[in-house]
């Protein structure tokens, strides 16, 4: 039998922690939105980057700058993007901001190539892709800009890297030739180590496929997907359409309908939500933003504007919850 001073200490401890709770925890939670590019103005060449909800309301232009500004990423509730702002047109170097367009910091002087990149090791490293006047590699660079490494794949193009979801390999687009309008020019997609090692094909467009012109995508912008498969657009059967891959290999499968184009996109962490630009109507050139539930396969069309709208990625705007 316990002594009854230690039952009664016992009793004491309990009833303090029931009436005095713990002191307040903060907790890092998110919800989904989308940040898509607008065309504002062709003639000036000024796009600028919009978030709204999964709904395609409370949209917001979040940069509103004079400038080429351009989202092609995005880790937690930050945005990195591609911006000309501050230099000759075209002139690209990689900016990072929050999901409202604040906290705005430029990560790198280094000038870049018009492409899609990704991030790394909890979105502290990315693989980007020097302007040619620079270097004809990929690079490796931290969140201050400074390069760690460079990659050189070996193919007279190459173009929009994305890093496997454990960051030991590099999926690209690359083609046997240097320029899209040479003879034969074909771009697929190719894997990578990090270190530069095992170059390996990936795509292999249809040969008795010719309804791809010149300009189109036969393999387009990679993602590697937590679930080892890599998506990516290519217009086959006169339509473009969203397929993925096995990163290991093999047969593609076609993940979005024929009827209408379908682009540039983006997967939610899950694989829950595909969200993409696409036009409805063959040759139509405004393109509106559409999202798709992974699972039902149902497409719904967000934004029915007559701007180009283009290149939607997944955005986590912060909760701050006290638990």
């Amino acid at each position: 039998m316990l002594p009854k001073l230690y039952v009664l200490f016992v009793l004491a401890f309990v009833m303090f922690a029931c009436t005095n709770p713990s002191p307040e925890v903060e907790k890092e939670e998110y919800y989904l939105k989308i940040a898509y590019n607008v065309s504002i103005g062709e003639a000036s060449d000024n796009y600028e980057i919009f978030t709204m909800d999964l709904y395609g309301k409370n949209r917001i232009n979040i940069t509103n700058h004079p400038a080429v500004d351009w989202a092609y990423y995005s880790y937690k509730d930050k945005i990195y993007f591609l911006s000309d702002r501050d230099q000759a047109s075209r002139h690209f170097n990689l900016y990072e901001c929050n999901t409202s367009g604040g906290e705005l910091r430029k990560v790198s002087d280094l000038r870049l190539k018009d492409s899609w990149f990704s991030s790394r090791k909890e979105g502290s490293e990315f693989v980007v892709t020097p302007h040619e006047s620079v270097d004809s590699a990929f690079y490796i660079i931290d969140k201050k800009g400074t390069l760690i490494k460079k990659i050189y794949p070996g193919l007279p193009y190459f173009n929009d890297p994305h890093f496997s979801p454990d960051g030991t390999q590099i999926v690209f687009r690359g083609a046997n030739r240097p320029f899209k309008k040479d003879p034969d020019y074909i771009d697929e997609l190719f894997i990578i180590n990090e270190d530069g090692s095992g170059l390996r094909q990936l795509t292999h467009y249809p040969a008795s496929d010719t309804t791809s012109e010149w300009h189109n995508y036969h393999a387009g912008p990679p993602q590697w997907n937590k679930d080892s498969t890599i998506s990516y657009i290519s217009k086959q059967n006169n339509n473009y359409s969203i397929f993925t891959i096995p990163a290991s290999g093999g047969e593609p499968t076609q993940v979005t309908p024929d009827g209408f184009n379908q682009g540039w996109h983006n997967w939610s962490d899950d694989k829950g939500l595909l969200v993409f630009d696409g036009s409805k109507v063959a040759g139509d050139k405004n393109y509106d933003i559409f999202i798709m539930d992974g699972a039902k396969r149902t497409i719904s069309r967000l934004t029915f504007d007559s701007i180009y709208e283009q290149a939607p990625i997944f955005i986590k705007e912060k909760l701050s919850l006290k638990q």
